[in-house]
């Protein structure tokens, strides 16, 4: 029986990084994935010449948020991330700019002139609540609106709060749009990360742009790269109501989102071993306290760390209790569908770095990732993905059908351009932010036995959100010595 310092179930965004910083801290660490490929959605592959990703993807909070504490501290090799750009709202008439502060609400004529009056007094009320600490985590968007508004501006809030939390504006919270705005910020600096788990010995790292040399021009990351390597001053609360940018520190990898996953694989010490198509059948527990797995073959180790969907752990372990069952059943999920377009050319309603957002009928997020990166598609063309959150009780094929709909609907000259189409259909985030959706506990009723991933943690989204929950993680091993 191989033993090992510490046992990583699940070869995601989340799995590497735990795999990554507890291997960064001495530890000898086994990792076991299911399936045969690694980083699960935060990952690319080539279709007919093109690289898509899996997903629509913007990295945010890369300032300071928690991927910048977790690459300055443990990572060995750096992507280098483009400035995003903009948020546009897509309308029969053209892109317009996403509004983020009171200014832009006021000019924003997407929406009747009242309702942006109206909004921006609620939005006003919700920040200066938020500032002065009240939680609006458990009060709806939609019991927050202002009454009367017109239906195009409840179904433009209503696309907002979709792709914020993967539900409606009635089951999201006020807070979640604040924070997904970028009206509220939650920065993690050195010294937090330091103060929660030790200070860590200064380490040599050589960049990727050294490395892996790109084949593109420095065109528009600077601005964003020299964000990320200076100190930052804290907005008052009035300056970030009228200068909060939505964009702020966003980012996207160039060469998309694998060059952030082979950073990752890339910054692994020979500590860490993984095995793909190697499907965890148990967690072993002795006398309540985690022993190993049991996968192709018995693993022991003292320490295990588990970023599949929580839901799945009374599969794998016996006897867990009945109230933590309970409360893992109340984890709510969100199906999304990504619509890839390969286009034959590059066209003038995609020149534009950013994402469009279409906010009627049937909405939908997209992102000509191609403009960041022309190597993402073949020479003179275009790479497109347009993000939609589907309903879990349709089927799939009505629901693919109704976005294809939509994009023709948005763009009618469109179809004559394609010439490679591709599907994916997934589960963006393990756990949905609701108002009543529940989050797993990162310790749990096994002695040594944690989980980490997006189900453990509600702030920002994506990749954000698991290096949040991979901090946190680190904070309670420190706590309960099992870190250093």
């Amino acid at each position: 029986m191989k033993k090992y310092d510490a046992i990583i179930v699940g070869a995601g965004i989340s799995g590497l990084l735990a795999a990554l910083t507890l291997s960064k801290h001495g530890k000898k660490v086994l990792v076991l994935e299911k399936r045969r490929y690694l980083g699960g959605n935060c990952n690319s592959y080539m279709v007919d010449g093109y690289q898509v990703d899996t997903g629509v993807h913007a990295i945010t909070h890369l300032v300071e948020g928690p991927l910048k504490r977790l690459m300055d501290n443990y990572f060995d090799f750096l992507p280098v991330f483009e400035d995003y750009g903009y948020y546009y709202i897509r309308t029969e008439n053209g892109l317009t700019k996403v509004p983020s502060n009171l200014k832009d609400f006021i000019t924003f004529d997407v929406l009747p002139r009242k309702d942006r009056v109206l909004l921006s007094q609620t939005l006003t009320k919700a920040f200066t609540l938020s500032s002065f600490g009240i939680d609006l985590s458990d009060k709806s968007v939609y019991d927050f609106l202002p009454k009367g508004l017109s239906k195009e501006t409840y179904d433009f809030v209503d696309t907002m709060a979709a792709f914020l939390s993967g539900r409606s504006m009635k089951e999201t919270s006020a807070h979640r749009v604040l924070s997904g705005s970028s009206f509220v910020r939650d920065s993690i600096t050195q010294e937090q990360f330091e103060a929660m788990i030790g200070r860590l010995e200064p380490k040599k790292r050589q960049s990727t742009e050294s490395i892996l040399a790109s084949i593109l021009p420095s065109h528009l990351h600077a601005s964003l790269q020299s964000r990320m390597t200076k100190v930052t001053q804290p907005f008052t609360s009035l300056e970030r109501l009228a200068t909060n940018e939505v964009n702020y520190s966003q980012g996207y990898p160039r060469k998309g989102l694998k060059a952030l996953l082979n950073a990752i694989l890339y910054s692994l010490p020979e500590t860490v071993e993984i095995k793909k198509e190697c499907e965890v059948k148990s967690i072993r527990v002795q006398d309540g306290k985690v022993s190993g797995v049991e996968a192709d073959e018995i693993y022991a180790s003292d320490l295990v760390i588990y970023t599949g969907f929580a839901t799945e752990l009374p599969r794998l372990i016996k006897d867990l209790p009945q109230e933590y069952i309970e409360n893992l059943k109340g984890i709510v999920r969100s199906k999304s569908l990504t619509i890839w377009l390969g286009l034959e050319k590059e066209l003038p309603e995609f020149n534009y770095t950013g994402s469009e957002i279409w906010f009627k009928d049937f909405a939908y997020w997209a992102m000509p990732i191609s403009n960041y990166d022309p190597s993402l598609a073949p020479k003179d063309k275009q790479l497109i993905g347009f993000s939609f959150v589907i309903d879990e009780n349709e089927s799939e094929e009505k629901e693919l059908k109704k976005a294809y709909e939509t994009i023709f609907r948005a763009h009618p000259d469109l179809e004559k351009h394609i010439e490679m189409q591709h599907e994916q259909i997934m589960i963006p985030e393990k756990a949905a932010v609701t108002i009543n959706g529940k989050f797993a506990d990162i310790r749990t009723p096994v002695k040594n036995l944690y989980i980490a991933g997006t189900d453990t943690d509600k702030r920002s989204m994506g990749i954000t959100r698991a290096s949040y929950s991979i901090i946190e993680l680190l904070k309670i091993l420190n706590e309960d010595g099992n870190l250093h």
